[in-house]
Protein backbone atom coordinates (compact mmCIF):
# COMPACT_ATOMS: atom_id res chain seq x y z
CA UNK A 1 0.00 0.00 0.00
CA UNK A 2 2.67 2.04 0.67
CA UNK A 3 4.49 1.39 -2.58
CA UNK A 4 1.12 2.51 -4.06
CA UNK A 5 0.74 5.92 -2.74
CA UNK A 6 4.95 6.66 -3.37
CA UNK A 7 4.20 5.52 -6.81
CA UNK A 8 1.01 7.61 -7.19
CA UNK A 9 2.64 10.91 -5.25
CA UNK A 10 5.74 10.56 -7.86
CA UNK A 11 3.03 10.19 -11.27
CA UNK A 12 1.34 13.36 -9.63
CA UNK A 13 4.27 15.36 -8.66
CA UNK A 14 5.48 15.17 -12.14
CA UNK A 15 2.49 15.91 -14.19
CA UNK A 16 2.02 18.42 -11.58
CA UNK A 17 5.49 20.49 -12.77
CA UNK A 18 4.79 19.43 -16.71
CA UNK A 19 1.79 20.94 -16.15
CA UNK A 20 3.04 23.75 -14.38
CA UNK A 21 5.52 24.07 -17.24
CA UNK A 22 3.53 23.78 -20.08
CA UNK A 23 1.04 26.45 -18.88
CA UNK A 24 3.92 29.14 -18.07
CA UNK A 25 5.47 28.73 -21.51
CA UNK A 26 2.08 28.59 -23.36
CA UNK A 27 1.72 32.13 -21.77
CA UNK A 28 4.84 33.55 -22.11
CA UNK A 29 5.11 32.26 -25.51
CA UNK A 30 1.65 33.54 -26.39
CA UNK A 31 2.82 37.23 -25.14
CA UNK A 32 6.21 36.81 -26.69
CA UNK A 33 5.07 35.91 -29.63
CA UNK A 34 2.45 39.13 -30.35
CA UNK A 35 5.08 41.71 -28.50
CA UNK A 36 7.86 39.48 -30.82
CA UNK A 37 6.03 40.26 -33.83
CA UNK A 38 4.80 43.83 -33.06
CA UNK A 39 9.03 44.36 -32.64
CA UNK A 40 9.49 42.80 -35.90
CA UNK A 41 7.02 44.57 -37.79
CA UNK A 42 8.26 48.50 -36.13
CA UNK A 43 12.26 47.34 -37.09
CA UNK A 44 11.08 46.82 -40.70
CA UNK A 45 8.95 49.87 -40.99
CA UNK A 46 11.61 52.11 -39.03
CA UNK A 47 14.15 50.52 -41.78
CA UNK A 48 11.85 50.88 -45.12
CA UNK A 49 10.99 54.11 -43.84
CA UNK A 50 14.89 55.41 -42.99
CA UNK A 51 15.66 54.21 -46.51
CA UNK A 52 12.80 56.12 -48.43
CA UNK A 53 14.15 59.22 -45.92
CA UNK A 54 17.68 59.36 -45.63
CA UNK A 55 17.42 62.95 -44.20
CA UNK A 56 16.51 60.99 -40.40
CA UNK A 57 20.23 59.95 -40.17
CA UNK A 58 20.55 63.57 -39.22
CA UNK A 59 18.32 62.95 -35.94
CA UNK A 60 20.39 60.45 -34.86
CA UNK A 61 22.31 62.24 -32.06
CA UNK A 62 18.19 63.85 -31.23
CA UNK A 63 17.60 59.80 -31.11
CA UNK A 64 20.11 58.93 -28.83
CA UNK A 65 19.13 61.83 -26.63
CA UNK A 66 15.56 60.65 -26.23
CA UNK A 67 17.36 57.29 -25.36
CA UNK A 68 18.97 58.73 -22.69
CA UNK A 69 16.05 60.35 -21.63
CA UNK A 70 13.90 56.67 -21.51
CA UNK A 71 15.95 55.46 -19.57
CA UNK A 72 16.08 57.99 -16.99
CA UNK A 73 12.39 58.36 -17.12
CA UNK A 74 12.01 54.61 -16.24
CA UNK A 75 14.83 53.91 -13.68
CA UNK A 76 16.76 51.40 -16.13
CA UNK A 77 19.64 53.22 -16.97
CA UNK A 78 22.79 50.62 -17.32
CA UNK A 79 20.04 47.52 -17.79
CA UNK A 80 20.70 45.14 -20.37
CA UNK A 81 21.50 41.59 -21.66
CA UNK A 82 24.35 41.09 -18.59
CA UNK A 83 21.68 41.96 -16.09
CA UNK A 84 19.34 39.62 -18.06
CA UNK A 85 21.85 36.67 -17.09
CA UNK A 86 22.48 37.67 -13.70
CA UNK A 87 18.64 36.77 -13.47
CA UNK A 88 19.79 33.28 -14.00
CA UNK A 89 22.85 33.21 -12.23
CA UNK A 90 22.23 35.42 -9.36
CA UNK A 91 18.39 35.64 -9.38
CA UNK A 92 18.63 39.49 -9.52
CA UNK A 93 15.28 41.12 -10.37
CA UNK A 94 14.26 43.29 -12.81
CA UNK A 95 12.03 45.85 -13.92
CA UNK A 96 9.10 45.69 -15.95
CA UNK A 97 9.64 49.14 -16.73
CA UNK A 98 12.82 47.71 -19.16
CA UNK A 99 10.37 45.77 -21.90
CA UNK A 100 9.01 49.05 -23.37
CA UNK A 101 11.96 51.06 -22.89
CA UNK A 102 14.38 48.73 -24.93
CA UNK A 103 11.30 48.28 -27.36
CA UNK A 104 10.98 52.11 -28.62
CA UNK A 105 14.89 52.70 -27.48
CA UNK A 106 15.52 50.16 -30.44
CA UNK A 107 13.09 51.63 -32.77
CA UNK A 108 14.39 54.72 -32.42
CA UNK A 109 18.01 53.52 -33.53
CA UNK A 110 16.80 51.76 -36.24
CA UNK A 111 14.59 54.81 -37.59
CA UNK A 112 17.54 56.99 -37.22
CA UNK A 113 20.44 54.86 -38.79
CA UNK A 114 22.12 53.66 -36.03
CA UNK A 115 24.38 50.28 -36.62
CA UNK A 116 22.46 47.96 -34.25
CA UNK A 117 20.89 44.74 -34.21
CA UNK A 118 17.41 43.49 -32.78
CA UNK A 119 18.30 40.23 -30.51
CA UNK A 120 20.15 42.42 -27.99
CA UNK A 121 16.53 43.67 -27.46
CA UNK A 122 14.52 40.31 -27.99
CA UNK A 123 16.60 38.75 -25.15
CA UNK A 124 16.31 41.73 -22.50
CA UNK A 125 12.03 42.09 -23.81
CA UNK A 126 11.94 38.25 -23.84
CA UNK A 127 13.77 37.83 -19.99
CA UNK A 128 11.93 40.55 -18.79
CA UNK A 129 8.39 38.68 -19.76
CA UNK A 130 9.31 35.76 -18.63
CA UNK A 131 10.90 36.72 -15.18
CA UNK A 132 7.35 38.88 -14.69
CA UNK A 133 5.58 35.50 -15.71
CA UNK A 134 7.35 33.47 -13.33
CA UNK A 135 6.43 35.84 -10.67
CA UNK A 136 2.56 36.12 -11.44
CA UNK A 137 2.69 32.12 -11.65
CA UNK A 138 3.77 32.81 -7.95
CA UNK A 139 6.94 30.27 -8.46
CA UNK A 140 9.46 30.17 -6.16
CA UNK A 141 13.17 32.03 -7.02
CA UNK A 142 15.17 28.68 -9.22
CA UNK A 143 11.87 28.64 -10.96
CA UNK A 144 11.75 32.35 -11.85
CA UNK A 145 15.12 31.56 -13.37
CA UNK A 146 13.86 28.71 -15.31
CA UNK A 147 10.86 31.18 -16.77
CA UNK A 148 13.12 33.41 -17.85
CA UNK A 149 15.07 31.41 -19.84
CA UNK A 150 11.49 30.91 -21.26
CA UNK A 151 11.10 33.99 -22.36
CA UNK A 152 14.18 35.12 -23.72
CA UNK A 153 13.94 31.55 -26.16
CA UNK A 154 10.07 32.58 -26.85
CA UNK A 155 11.41 36.30 -27.84
CA UNK A 156 14.13 35.26 -29.94
CA UNK A 157 11.95 32.58 -31.91
CA UNK A 158 9.48 35.00 -32.50
CA UNK A 159 11.89 37.05 -34.78
CA UNK A 160 14.09 34.61 -36.44
CA UNK A 161 11.51 31.82 -36.93
CA UNK A 162 14.05 29.77 -35.15
CA UNK A 163 12.56 27.51 -32.38
CA UNK A 164 15.17 24.96 -31.80
CA UNK A 165 18.33 27.35 -31.84
CA UNK A 166 15.92 29.91 -29.51
CA UNK A 167 15.86 26.67 -27.14
CA UNK A 168 18.75 25.71 -26.93
CA UNK A 169 20.56 28.89 -27.02
CA UNK A 170 18.99 30.32 -23.90
CA UNK A 171 19.84 27.23 -22.10
CA UNK A 172 23.32 27.15 -22.90
CA UNK A 173 24.49 31.05 -23.41
CA UNK A 174 24.01 31.62 -19.88
CA UNK A 175 26.58 29.17 -18.52
CA UNK A 176 28.61 27.46 -21.04
CA UNK A 177 29.78 23.98 -20.25
CA UNK A 178 26.44 23.44 -18.45
CA UNK A 179 22.77 22.38 -20.28
CA UNK A 180 20.04 23.55 -18.26
CA UNK A 181 18.15 20.27 -18.94
CA UNK A 182 15.26 21.35 -16.74
CA UNK A 183 14.74 24.56 -18.97
CA UNK A 184 14.62 22.53 -21.82
CA UNK A 185 10.83 21.35 -22.25
CA UNK A 186 9.63 25.14 -21.33
CA UNK A 187 11.83 26.97 -23.68
CA UNK A 188 11.23 24.56 -26.39
CA UNK A 189 7.38 25.10 -25.73
CA UNK A 190 7.36 28.60 -25.21
CA UNK A 191 9.51 29.26 -28.82
CA UNK A 192 7.15 26.94 -30.57
CA UNK A 193 4.18 28.75 -29.48
CA UNK A 194 6.02 31.72 -30.08
CA UNK A 195 6.82 31.03 -33.33
CA UNK A 196 3.48 30.12 -34.44
CA UNK A 197 1.63 33.29 -33.35
CA UNK A 198 4.28 35.46 -35.30
CA UNK A 199 3.53 32.90 -38.35
CA UNK A 200 0.09 34.05 -37.72
CA UNK A 201 0.67 37.40 -37.08
CA UNK A 202 2.59 37.72 -40.71
CA UNK A 203 6.19 37.17 -39.15
CA UNK A 204 8.47 35.47 -42.41
CA UNK A 205 10.97 33.21 -40.31
CA UNK A 206 15.09 33.65 -41.52
CA UNK A 207 15.35 31.53 -44.21
CA UNK A 208 17.95 31.44 -47.00
CA UNK A 209 18.92 29.27 -50.05
CA UNK A 210 22.11 28.51 -50.56
CA UNK A 211 23.90 25.27 -52.12
CA UNK A 212 26.25 23.21 -50.20
CA UNK A 213 29.43 21.50 -51.90
CA UNK A 214 29.71 17.59 -51.89
CA UNK A 215 31.30 16.22 -49.03
CA UNK A 216 35.00 16.35 -49.95
CA UNK A 217 38.41 16.21 -47.57
CA UNK A 218 39.98 19.11 -49.54
CA UNK A 219 37.51 21.00 -48.80
CA UNK A 220 36.76 20.30 -45.37
CA UNK A 221 40.65 21.39 -44.83
CA UNK A 222 39.14 24.91 -46.65
CA UNK A 223 36.31 25.59 -44.58
CA UNK A 224 38.35 24.86 -41.04
CA UNK A 225 41.11 27.05 -42.34
CA UNK A 226 38.13 29.66 -42.76
CA UNK A 227 36.57 28.48 -39.70
CA UNK A 228 39.90 29.56 -37.88
CA UNK A 229 40.17 32.77 -39.10
CA UNK A 230 36.47 33.61 -37.97
CA UNK A 231 37.58 33.00 -34.81
CA UNK A 232 39.85 35.63 -35.26
CA UNK A 233 37.02 38.28 -36.61
CA UNK A 234 35.16 37.41 -33.56
CA UNK A 235 37.79 37.72 -30.98
CA UNK A 236 38.16 41.60 -33.03
CA UNK A 237 34.40 41.65 -33.33
CA UNK A 238 33.45 41.05 -29.43
CA UNK A 239 36.89 43.52 -28.75
CA UNK A 240 36.17 46.56 -30.57
CA UNK A 241 32.52 46.42 -29.28
CA UNK A 242 33.85 46.10 -25.58
CA UNK A 243 36.88 48.60 -25.99
CA UNK A 244 34.39 51.19 -27.81
CA UNK A 245 32.15 51.16 -24.83
CA UNK A 246 34.96 51.65 -22.26
CA UNK A 247 36.48 54.36 -23.91
CA UNK A 248 33.53 56.56 -24.72
CA UNK A 249 32.16 56.30 -20.85
CA UNK A 250 35.79 57.15 -19.64
CA UNK A 251 36.53 60.16 -22.33
CA UNK A 252 32.73 60.71 -22.17
CA UNK A 253 31.28 60.27 -18.46
CA UNK A 254 28.28 61.76 -19.36
CA UNK A 255 25.41 59.87 -20.76
CA UNK A 256 24.18 62.90 -22.79
CA UNK A 257 26.99 64.17 -24.39
CA UNK A 258 28.30 60.41 -25.39
CA UNK A 259 24.75 59.62 -27.45
CA UNK A 260 24.63 63.13 -29.25
CA UNK A 261 28.43 62.93 -29.53
CA UNK A 262 28.55 59.07 -31.05
CA UNK A 263 25.39 60.03 -33.00
CA UNK A 264 27.41 62.54 -34.89
CA UNK A 265 29.98 59.96 -35.40
CA UNK A 266 27.80 57.37 -37.27
CA UNK A 267 26.51 60.82 -39.73
CA UNK A 268 30.22 61.43 -40.29
CA UNK A 269 31.06 58.05 -40.99
CA UNK A 270 28.19 57.58 -43.12
CA UNK A 271 29.10 60.36 -45.27
CA UNK A 272 32.67 58.98 -45.18
CA UNK A 273 31.54 55.43 -46.65
CA UNK A 274 29.18 56.91 -48.87
CA UNK A 275 26.58 54.33 -48.26
CA UNK A 276 24.06 53.16 -45.87
CA UNK A 277 24.35 49.86 -46.22
CA UNK A 278 26.10 50.08 -42.55
CA UNK A 279 23.45 51.64 -41.41
CA UNK A 280 20.04 49.48 -39.20
CA UNK A 281 21.14 45.83 -39.02
CA UNK A 282 21.96 45.66 -42.54
CA UNK A 283 19.61 42.13 -43.33
CA UNK A 284 19.83 43.13 -47.37
CA UNK A 285 23.92 42.78 -47.57
CA UNK A 286 23.52 39.65 -45.35
CA UNK A 287 21.31 38.49 -48.11
CA UNK A 288 23.53 40.05 -50.84
CA UNK A 289 26.40 38.37 -49.63
CA UNK A 290 24.88 34.30 -48.78
CA UNK A 291 22.31 34.49 -51.80
CA UNK A 292 24.30 36.45 -54.30
CA UNK A 293 27.43 35.89 -53.52
CA UNK A 294 28.65 39.31 -53.56
CA UNK A 295 30.73 41.61 -50.54
CA UNK A 296 32.97 44.27 -50.47
CA UNK A 297 36.17 43.33 -48.97
CA UNK A 298 36.20 46.02 -46.25
CA UNK A 299 32.45 45.26 -45.09
CA UNK A 300 33.25 43.37 -42.65
CA UNK A 301 35.66 45.70 -41.38
CA UNK A 302 33.44 48.95 -41.50
CA UNK A 303 30.60 46.83 -39.99
CA UNK A 304 32.36 46.46 -36.66
CA UNK A 305 33.31 50.09 -36.54
CA UNK A 306 29.69 51.52 -37.15
CA UNK A 307 28.21 48.90 -34.34
CA UNK A 308 30.98 49.05 -31.96
CA UNK A 309 30.83 53.55 -32.32
CA UNK A 310 26.92 53.22 -32.15
CA UNK A 311 26.50 50.41 -28.87
CA UNK A 312 29.70 52.34 -27.60
CA UNK A 313 27.10 55.65 -27.42
CA UNK A 314 24.59 53.84 -25.46
CA UNK A 315 21.82 53.46 -28.96
CA UNK A 316 20.11 50.23 -28.51
CA UNK A 317 19.78 47.58 -30.10
CA UNK A 318 21.73 43.88 -30.72
CA UNK A 319 24.91 42.39 -31.40
CA UNK A 320 23.85 39.17 -33.27
CA UNK A 321 22.80 40.52 -36.42
CA UNK A 322 25.87 42.56 -37.10
CA UNK A 323 27.58 39.54 -35.80
CA UNK A 324 25.73 38.14 -38.96
CA UNK A 325 26.31 40.95 -40.95
CA UNK A 326 30.09 40.32 -40.44
CA UNK A 327 30.46 36.93 -40.47
CA UNK A 328 28.61 36.90 -44.12
CA UNK A 329 30.12 39.58 -45.55
CA UNK A 330 33.71 38.09 -44.09
CA UNK A 331 32.82 34.69 -45.50
CA UNK A 332 31.77 35.66 -48.48
CA UNK A 333 35.17 37.77 -49.71
CA UNK A 334 37.55 35.12 -47.87
CA UNK A 335 35.77 32.13 -48.85
CA UNK A 336 36.78 32.25 -52.95
CA UNK A 337 40.27 32.84 -51.46
CA UNK A 338 40.30 29.49 -50.43
CA UNK A 339 38.86 27.81 -52.86
CA UNK A 340 35.19 28.24 -50.87
CA UNK A 341 31.88 29.23 -53.08
CA UNK A 342 31.58 32.88 -52.39
CA UNK A 343 27.74 32.21 -51.41
CA UNK A 344 28.49 29.06 -49.20
CA UNK A 345 31.47 30.89 -47.34
CA UNK A 346 28.56 33.54 -46.77
CA UNK A 347 27.24 31.35 -45.23
CA UNK A 348 29.55 29.51 -43.15
CA UNK A 349 31.20 32.78 -41.88
CA UNK A 350 27.84 34.05 -40.93
CA UNK A 351 27.22 31.13 -38.52
CA UNK A 352 31.09 30.57 -37.37
CA UNK A 353 31.83 34.47 -36.47
CA UNK A 354 27.93 34.37 -34.41
CA UNK A 355 29.24 31.17 -32.66
CA UNK A 356 32.72 32.50 -32.00
CA UNK A 357 30.84 35.36 -30.38
CA UNK A 358 28.32 33.40 -28.44
CA UNK A 359 30.57 30.91 -27.24
CA UNK A 360 27.60 28.50 -28.12
CA UNK A 361 28.56 25.51 -30.37
CA UNK A 362 25.21 23.60 -30.39
CA UNK A 363 23.42 26.06 -30.63
CA UNK A 364 25.16 27.16 -33.91
CA UNK A 365 24.87 24.58 -35.85
CA UNK A 366 21.46 24.45 -35.09
CA UNK A 367 20.75 27.64 -36.19
CA UNK A 368 22.74 26.85 -39.24
CA UNK A 369 20.41 24.12 -40.00
CA UNK A 370 17.45 26.21 -39.36
CA UNK A 371 18.64 28.94 -41.89
CA UNK A 372 20.52 26.99 -44.42
CA UNK A 373 19.38 23.09 -44.30
CA UNK A 374 21.09 20.14 -43.23
CA UNK A 375 23.02 19.50 -46.50
CA UNK A 376 26.31 21.33 -45.58
CA UNK A 377 25.76 20.11 -41.38
CA UNK A 378 29.04 18.79 -41.47
CA UNK A 379 30.91 21.87 -42.62
CA UNK A 380 28.73 23.60 -40.35
CA UNK A 381 29.85 21.90 -37.20
CA UNK A 382 33.45 21.79 -38.30
CA UNK A 383 33.39 25.37 -39.06
CA UNK A 384 31.40 26.32 -35.51
CA UNK A 385 34.07 24.02 -33.58
CA UNK A 386 37.14 25.52 -34.80
CA UNK A 387 35.91 28.82 -34.27
CA UNK A 388 34.84 27.63 -30.74
CA UNK A 389 38.33 26.53 -29.62
CA UNK A 390 39.89 29.03 -31.22
CA UNK A 391 38.44 32.12 -30.01
CA UNK A 392 39.14 31.93 -26.72
CA UNK A 393 37.26 33.45 -23.45
CA UNK A 394 36.18 36.21 -25.25
CA UNK A 395 32.53 36.98 -25.86
CA UNK A 396 29.58 39.56 -26.63
CA UNK A 397 28.60 38.82 -23.00
CA UNK A 398 30.33 39.74 -19.66
CA UNK A 399 27.86 38.06 -17.26
CA UNK A 400 28.55 34.38 -19.39
CA UNK A 401 30.15 32.36 -17.28
CA UNK A 402 32.93 29.52 -18.89
CA UNK A 403 32.88 26.92 -17.09
CA UNK A 404 35.13 24.59 -18.57
CA UNK A 405 38.25 25.07 -20.29
CA UNK A 406 38.85 25.19 -24.48
CA UNK A 407 41.66 23.66 -23.98
CA UNK A 408 40.96 20.63 -22.03
CA UNK A 409 38.61 19.02 -19.36
CA UNK A 410 39.13 21.13 -16.90
CA UNK A 411 37.45 22.66 -14.33
CA UNK A 412 37.58 26.95 -14.39
CA UNK A 413 34.61 28.64 -13.99
CA UNK A 414 35.69 31.72 -15.94
CA UNK A 415 33.64 35.20 -16.69
CA UNK A 416 33.93 35.50 -20.71
CA UNK A 417 36.20 38.66 -21.30
CA UNK A 418 37.24 38.60 -17.35
CA UNK A 419 40.77 37.25 -17.67
CA UNK A 420 43.49 37.45 -20.36
CA UNK A 421 43.85 33.90 -22.58
CA UNK A 422 47.78 34.23 -20.23
CA UNK A 423 46.36 33.76 -17.34
CA UNK A 424 43.75 30.75 -17.96
CA UNK A 425 46.65 28.89 -20.05
CA UNK A 426 48.95 29.48 -16.87
CA UNK A 427 46.04 27.79 -14.48
CA UNK A 428 45.66 24.98 -16.86
CA UNK A 429 49.23 23.93 -17.21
Amino acid sequence: MDACRAFFYRVKLYLTALGKWVALAVVTGFCCGILGALFHMGVELATEYRTGHPWLLWLLPAAGLAIVGLYKLTRTEGQGTNDIIDVVHLGKGLSIWLLPTIFFSTLLTHLCGGSAGREGAALQMGGDIGYHMGMMFQMDDRDIRTATLCGMSAFFSALFGTPLTATVFAIVVVSIGVLYHAAFIPCLVGSLTAYWVSLELGVEPTRFAVAAPELDAAMMARVAVLGALCALVSILFCNSIHYLQRALTKCLPNPWVRAAVGGCAVIVLTFLCGTGDYNGAGMEVIVRAVEGGAARPESFLLKILFTAVTLGAGFKGGEVVPSFFVGATFGCWMGPLLGIPAAFGAALGLVSVFCGAVNCPIASIFLSIELFGAGGMLYFALSCGISYMLSGYNGLYSSQTILYSKLKAQYINAKANEYHAGQIWEEEE
